[in-house]
């Protein structure tokens, strides 16, 4: 079998309860090569996990992550011992060169989840070469990331690879299944929300998510529907109640609207899909460049249409006119896009459902975690 290391950033722990897109893509994916691959993740500790773990079948080697250099040199010291034939880096191209140089007998990934740690003030554009020239293989999970990279760095090209990622279809049931009927009765009347009709916002509460424009958008909303309900759920940081000035900001915009907006501060991972559940459609304004949005795919898992902006790799996720709709994330587009297309799914409920029903089907055929670890398992050959 072929011996594989993952190495986390070491921000949040695995599992991680309180956040961390890149820790839950690792333990959503690495489990799902355990009939392949002698697998081993490292991560960092927590108060409530122990030095070495398990997720999946799969082992966990936890470290100290409040000192990243330390964090590193630790798990490189590991790796010395465990001589595994693949490093898998997570969205630290930084530790590349040097990875590559301490085990030049093995190959060196990179799987890069973002713009984020290839531009300032992480990586001057020398070092953005120099790091992704040193490693064997680039896995991007979009088509948007592929093209960033290979524009920021046209050599590195042959070496990527688009893996895009998945959602488990079994946590976020579809609103006409039993289960997720259930849950969405069952959640609706603990908040006293039988009878409205409920717009999602799912994510962190940052200017590039773009709520704002979500909130101007909704004076339309209550005329086509008096009866709407704005949701947002989310905070400025993972794990975090902590206000911030953007989050202010929205509070103060909502004001007038308070019997139409409601304003959950971060929950759990796990408690998202009754937050899904719940709704009627999902909504995604992001104004920055998103590399793929797992967002999008929890609500479509959940039989909900999403209303996305044509952000990044988003446009590869969502289906203009089939299990939702795209909209402009330039202003002032995007809150008259927004407006109508959010409009027409309120006063069209039927179409709200049938976008729903095509948008799961989407998810079941193509954007499961096991279709991610088989898409990896067949980059060993390519």
């Amino acid at each position: 079998m072929l011996r594989a290391a993952f190495i986390t950033p070491g921000a949040f722990p695995i599992p991680s309860s309180m956040g961390g897109s890149v820790e839950r893509v690792v333990e959503k994916v690495v489990p799902g090569l355990l009939h392949r691959v002698d697998a081993t993740i490292y991560g960092r500790t927590s108060k409530r996990l122990t030095s070495n773990g398990n997720i999946g079948g799969i082992p966990i080697e936890r470290f100290p992550g409040s000192d990243k250099a330390k964090y590193f040199r630790l798990v490189r010291s590991r790796l010395a011992k465990a001589k595994p034939e693949v490093i898998q880096v997570e969205n630290r191209p930084l530790w590349i060169p040097r990875l590559k140089r301490s085990f030049p007998n093995s190959r060196i990934w990179l799987n890069l989840h973002s713009t984020t740690f290839i531009n300032s003030p992480y990586l001057s554009k020398a070092n953005r070469k120099r790091c992704l020239l040193a490693a064997d293989r680039i896995q991007v999970n979009s088509e948007f990331l592929r093209a960033y990279v290979q524009k920021q760095v046209p050599m590195a090209a042959g070496k990527i690879r688009v893996n895009h990622l998945g959602v488990d279809a079994v946590r976020f049931p579809g609103r006409s299944s039993i289960e997720g009927n259930l849950m969405r009765q069952k959640w609706r009347a603990k908040h006293g929300w039988k009878n409205r009709r409920i717009v999602l916002y799912v994510g962190r509460l940052v200017p590039q998510k773009g709520v704002h424009h979500l909130l101007h958008a909704l004076p339309s909303l209550i005329a086509s529907s008096p009866d709407v309900l704005l949701v947002i759920v989310g905070s400025a940081q993972y794990g975090s109640h902590r206000q911030t000035p953007y989050t202010k900001r929205l509070r103060q915009q909502a004001k007038r609207w308070k019997h139409h907006v409601h304003f959950q501060p971060y929950v759990s991972h796990a408690e998202i899909p009754y937050w899904f559940a719940m709704a009627d459609m999902a909504v995604v304004p992001s104004v920055g460049q998103e590399a793929f949005g797992l967002v999008n795919l929890e609500a479509m898992a959940s039989e909900l249409p999403v209303v996305a902006t044509r952000a990044g790799g988003m446009k590869e996720i969502v289906v203009d006119g089939s299990t939702g709709f795209l909209v402009r994330k330039d202003a002032p587009a995007i809150v008259n896009e927004l407006a109508n297309r959010i409009s027409y799914l309120l006063v069209n409920e039927a179409a709200c459902e049938e976008m729903g029903r095509r948008g799961r089907a989407r998810v079941l055929n193509h954007f499961l975690w096991r279709h991610t670890a088989e898409r990896w398992l067949g980059f060993q050959f390519t």
